[in-house]
């Protein structure tokens, strides 16, 4: 679990969780937890904003390993959105190049771990060793990266790799496109 370095009180988003759907989350390793409601999608089970990762973070990690997700008990939930309701309109954005390789994680976020070391990713949907192409669809920059490990996300960039496709200030990508290659 990691931070989406979106300001606010303490919220988060989710690709389980619709809107609306109040969760605790505890770091296990300190112990310390605090309640979110989520407020938007993304590719992680759970993002929280800067607010809420600052409640349950270790001082000087951008990143929790170990952490427990728990749908708080009556919490109220979004509807599902209504079958053939539009969809949200989309921004314009820079064209990003082509496709190179097979396009997986549709529709996902990318965010940064805070890890150091050469540009690289974890990720909770391929093995160690996967070759993978990030494209920030907003700034049309991508980079490639080899999964060193696991994570929570379909990927997650560590800082050398997050820096190559980053927008200067955010820590998220809201529209990326991911390719496996190679």
């Amino acid at each position: 679990m990691t931070l989406s370095g979106e300001a606010g009180p303490p919220a988060a988003s989710s690709g389980t969780f619709p809107v609306g759907t109040k969760l605790k989350v505890t770091n296990l390793d300190n112990g310390q937890a605090t309640t979110v409601t989520v407020n938007g999608p993304s590719g992680s089970c759970v993002l929280l904003n800067n607010a809420a990762f600052e409640k349950v973070r270790e001082p000087g990690k951008n990143l929790i390993r170990r952490a427990r997700v728990e749908r708080v008990a009556g919490a109220g939930q979004a509807p599902p959105p209504a079958a053939g309701a539009p969809a949200a309109p989309t921004p314009t954005a820079v064209q990003a190049p082509p496709a190179t390789g097979e396009v997986v994680c549709q529709g996902s976020t990318v965010t940064l771990s805070g890890e150091a070391g050469p540009p690289a990713a974890s990720s909770g949907t391929f093995p160690v060793g996967t070759k993978l192409k990030v494209t920030n669809l907003d700034n049309g920059q991508a980079t490639t990266v080899t999964v060193n490990g696991p994570s929570g996300s379909c990927v997650l960039l560590n800082n050398a790799a997050f820096e190559k496709v980053r927008e200067p200030g955010k820590n998220l990508i809201r529209r990326a496109r991911i390719e496996r290659v190679g």
